[in-house]
């Protein structure tokens, strides 16, 4: 038996976003022709979203996931037969079941490795990467496919305008693989069901009749109260279990749900702007996609580097939240 350790390194990161984009002004039109006012001036000033990409009629979860995922594999050199364990965070699966990682898992043309979804909603994606790090470090599965996908568009009450403009539809894939180097140092995941009425969808389907409210529904102030407390104390204690002090993070890839409170996180943290990652202008809430899409786009624009600690974060409807401290390799 080997009892050398195991690890586990980023190996690939993609993303992909639906084609639609649809900015401020076309949804504020589109609301207007139902009697409901907003503008681009009100939503930028609240939330920091000047834009979201939207999913056509038709188009799935897993069609996102898939793309991401593909993305993923090609950019950490591997083909899909290497994957040994996928791993989806949504809260918008295809169906009750069959998994939205199954599906995922068919369209890449594999089989025979594990494959589930993860359910912690905008935290989702953190979740799904901490189980897999532990499937790795286990001796499990020696390369993982994380997806962090979702179709919001599908739960949203477009006549209200308080959630309907803040959200967006995205997938972001991390390839997670076995290395004798650290890559993942240290991971923590906390919820607290107390608070499921500040953000939920607390509709469900039942003897084929929808019982209950379909639509997301959210306490905007006690969301924001909660994820900057929460997410400053998980982003301490992250740190200090990995022995790493916080200055030392080079870039911080919290969940995208609000520039407010993004900012507000960095300067509770003591992190210059420059280390702060943002791209909810762009792609608006897209839940359990928001980190491994943040990720993606960090790469690509050559902000995050080889060596570089990244410093993950999720918060969402349960209540859950967590963060993941890795150091880049690729």
């Amino acid at each position: 038996m080997n009892h050398t350790p195991q690890y586990s390194v980023i190996a690939g990161t993609g993303s992909y976003l639906p084609p639609r984009v649809v900015s401020n002004d076309d949804l504020a039109a589109e609301l207007a022709s139902r009697d409901i006012q907003t503008s681009d001036a009100w939503i930028v000033e609240r939330t920091g979203i000047r834009q979201r990409h939207l999913a056509e009629r038709g188009v799935t979860t897993s069609d996102l996931a898939f793309e991401a995922g593909r993305l993923a594999i090609e950019n950490a050199g591997l083909q899909p037969q290497d994957i040994d364990l996928i791993v989806v965070a949504t809260s918008t699966p295809d169906f009750v079941f069959p998994s939205t990682a199954c599906l995922v898992q068919s369209k890449l043309g594999i089989k025979g490795g594990a494959a589930f979804d993860v359910q912690a909603v905008c935290s989702g994606f953190v979740y799904a990467l901490t189980t897999a790090d532990s499937f790795i470090r286990a001796r499990r599965a020696r390369h993982a496919l994380v997806i962090g996908a979702e179709v919001f568009s599908r739960i949203l009450d477009w006549n209200d305008r308080s959630t309907c403009v803040l959200f967006g539809d995205g997938a972001g894939a991390v390839v997670l693989s076995a290395s004798a180097e650290t890559g993942v140092l240290a991971a923590q995941l906390h919820a607290d069901g107390s608070q499921t009425r500040i953000l939920c969808a607390a509709g469900n389907v039942a003897y084929g009749e929808v019982v209950g409210d379909p639509f997301l529904r959210m306490d905007g102030q006690a969301v924001f109260k909660q994820a900057v407390t929460v997410l400053e104390r998980s982003a301490r204690d992250v740190c200090a279990e990995a022995g790493i002090e916080l200055d030392a993070v080079d870039l911080l890839v919290p969940h995208q749900a609000n520039v407010r409170i993004l900012n507000f996180l960095a300067r509770k943290l003591h992190l210059p702007a420059d280390k702060l990652v943002v791209t909810v202008d762009r792609h608006a809430n897209t839940s359990a996609a928001s980190v491994p899409l943040a990720l993606d786009v960090a790469r690509r624009e050559g902000r995050a580097k080889p060596g570089h600690l990244v410093l993950m974060q999720g918060v969402g409807g349960g209540f859950t939240w967590g963060s993941v401290l890795a150091r880049l390799t690729a």
